[in-house]
This record gives structure tokens, sequence and C-alpha cells, in this order.
């Protein structure tokens, strides 16, 4: 028998496409984003998102499927790693309520050594008609955003720094540093275009948060990507 035309699929667990599926149950999905693709659509671009591709394998080939995926928080189109998104209304409501408890960790190479080797960036950040964000000195105009960091690797002319994201302002971590003299590598926008980095060196590394249905902690972590690894020949590991 033909199995091709009863709409059957190959035996293997179909997966969303160019995304790494770490776990998915009943109310949400854990995935590690590539580089270089988008959360969600814009008016240019409305399929090549994370945001898309998940509501495709959700609905398992099926458009007229009900099942759909729900953003809960986003990634920077140029930033790789760690990306929930909710199965439902509620589990987004719930994830993002208490989105200021769930832990936020990233790996990034910057530019230069830092001389505080641990320390916390604090600034009012805003941001202009160009979609450029900056820091002021006005309270009541920008939005807190506050990075913790620490130096977890030096090698020539760079750091590779844990940086731990205690609130999620747009493009706070690249902001953050481009402004203290240390953009991230690759970083187009916000730093110095005189480095061959193929992308920008900033990576969602590990998320801890309360789960919405059993109300027990869950924990991801990535370890460090291989073009971190590759481009940057930064060592796996501490020195």
């Amino acid at each position: 028998m033909d199995h091709q035309h009863h709409g059957k699929r190959p035996p293997q667990k179909r997966g969303p496409r160019g995304l790494i599926l770490l776990h998915e149950d009943k109310d949400l999905l854990v995935i590690d984003k590539p580089a270089g693709l988008l959360t969600v659509g814009t008016d240019r671009d409305k399929t090549r998102t994370a945001h898309y591709l998940l509501n495709d394998y959700v609905r398992k080939g099926n458009p007229k499927s009900r099942n759909r995926v729900y953003v809960v928080h986003r990634l920077d189109q140029d930033t790789s790693g760690l990306l929930l998104f909710a199965k439902s209304e509620q589990a987004k409501k719930f994830l993002q309520d208490n989105w200021e408890q769930t832990d936020k960790h990233y790996l990034a190479i910057v530019q230069g050594r830092l001389s505080e080797k641990e320390g916390l960036i604090s600034s009012y950040l805003v941001e202009n008609a160009a979609q450029r964000v900056y820091s002021i000195s006005d309270a009541a105009q920008g939005k807190l955003g506050r990075t913790a960091f620490k130096v977890v690797q030096e090698g020539p002319g760079f750091s590779l720094l844990d940086v731990h994201l205690l609130t999620g302002r747009k493009h706070q971590i690249r902001v953050h540093f481009a402004e203290n003299g240390h953009p991230v590598l690759g970083d187009k926008k916000y730093g110095r275009d005189d480095h061959p980095a193929k992308r920008l060196a900033l990576h969602a590394r590990s998320i801890a948060f309360i789960h919405p249905f059993h109300g027990r902690k869950m924990f991801f972590d990535t370890g460090m990507p291989d073009d971190f690894i590759r481009l940057f020949g930064v060592k796996n590991g501490k020195e």
C-alpha cells in the first residue's frame, strides 16, 4: 500500500525546521534559536520566524488545527539561544507575570578587557525613532535596565562574559557594554564594524523558571555555542 496518499508522515517525529527543540509539554515549548532568525514576524518577513515555524510544528501540518503558540518573550534576530513559547493564553500569562523571577544568563564576547572583572551596569534606557536604544539620566523618561556580569575568560583583545540579565529591556546587554567601551563582537548597530565576527556574539545560555502548570522549577542550559568556540578560539569551560 502506498502510504504517501494517506497523509502519513515518515515514522520519525516531525520537528520544527531549523530549530533545536529542547523541551515540549502540553503547556510550553523551549527552543534554542539560531542567530539570524526573527522571534516574531515583521511586515517584511512573516514566515522566517521562530513563532511561525513553531505554529506550523504544533499544527502538525494541518492548517485548520486550533493549536498555536504564544510569544512569551523575544530575542533579537542576531542573538541565539533559549526562547520560551507558551501553548495557551493562561500559560503565557503565568510566564509573563512571573518574568521578573525568571533567571536568565547570557554568554557574551565583548571587545577589550574589562577593568572590573565582575560588576553591575545600571542605567535608564530609552529608544529613539530610529529604533536605537541609549542611556539617559532622566528616570522619568527611561526604563531601568540592570545587567550583572562576570568575566569568564580573557583572550587577545576580547573577554568572554557570563551576563545575568536582571531586567529585559530592548538591546539592553548590547547597549550597556557598548556604552562602557566594550561592545559585543559582531554588533553592527552599537559596536565597531572592524571585527570579522560572522555573527553577534550574544547567546541566551540558561533559563530557570516556575512551570505554569505543575509549579516545579524548570532549568535549561545550552552551554557554549559551537560557533563561539570556533569563531573566537574560546576554549570550552574556564581557563
